[in-house]
């Protein structure tokens, strides 16, 4: 797949939870074919190391840590963006987590922090963001979702919710859009990443290891389909991106 149409000519990427998983191998291949990155993360170690590998390999890259269920934070991020540059050209919300449990459980601190994150984090993105992309005239907003959003699977449901409504969102972020602003949904079937750690209960986090997470594609295939859907030209929206591994049936 070509990823140097337009990643190469410069433009400011900004990806949050950019220190590992699909954040990083975005961040990797977007810096490596010319993408200008603005990179956020709560782990800073572990993104500064993301941030300094890019750097070393002739790409740009600026770190900043950064929770996404505090708005200033991701005011902070854009900001950097622009101090830096001078513009944003993409916000690429991926940061997510995963603790999955069954309703019964009642685990209603977690069900919290994944509204926090999956969806509140991608609000401040987008808040944070779009005045920007609004004065600029152009703009892209890549969602990182989750085959999660089209499907609902047991010990998944407030998982699920999340992922539909940042589906939904995604869409009437579209739909109100003028023609400046491009929206892009990317949804992944099982991905290499630190999800399942996510997952409180042992046997649960090893069920799920087991069962839906046999068989894993590369998170750099997903870097990849965001790699794709920024370089097209500006009159091309790519609006959703579904990515399973071939052997993944739902």
């Amino acid at each position: 797949m070509n990823t140097s149409q337009h990643t190469e000519n410069g433009k400011v990427v900004l990806v949050t939870g950019a220190s590992s998983g699909i954040g990083e191998a975005i961040a990797r291949r977007l810096g490596a074919a010319g993408a200008k990155l603005v990179l956020g993360a709560r782990r800073v170690e572990r993104l500064e190391a993301v941030g300094r590998a890019i750097v070393a390999d002739g790409g740009e890259a600026v770190t900043l840590a950064t929770d996404v269920t505090r708005r200033r934070d991701m005011e902070a991020l854009v900001s950097a963006a622009i101090q830096r540059f001078g513009r944003l050209d993409v916000l690429v919300n991926n940061a997510g987590l995963m603790p999955l449990s069954p309703l019964l459980q009642l685990k209603i601190d977690e069900w919290d922090r994944m509204i926090d994150v999956n969806l509140r984090g991608v609000l401040h993105g987008l808040a944070a963001a779009l005045p920007v992309f609004d004065r600029q005239g152009s703009g892209h907003v890549v969602n990182i979702t989750s085959v999660a959003d089209r499907g609902v699977f047991p010990t998944a449901a407030v998982y699920c919710a999340t992922k539909f409504a940042v589906r939904a969102l995604s869409e009437g972020l579209r739909l109100e859009s003028g023609p400046g602003l491009r929206v892009t949904l990317i949804a992944p079937g099982a991905t290499e990443s630190e999800l399942p750690s996510t997952i409180s209960d042992p046997e649960l986090r090893q069920a799920a290891i087991a069962g839906f997470r046999k068989d894993l594609i590369p998170a750099d295939a997903i870097a990849r389909a965001v790699a794709f859907a920024i370089d097209q030209p500006r009159e091309v929206d790519v609006n959703e991106i579904v990515v399973r591994p071939t052997a993944q049936a739902y």
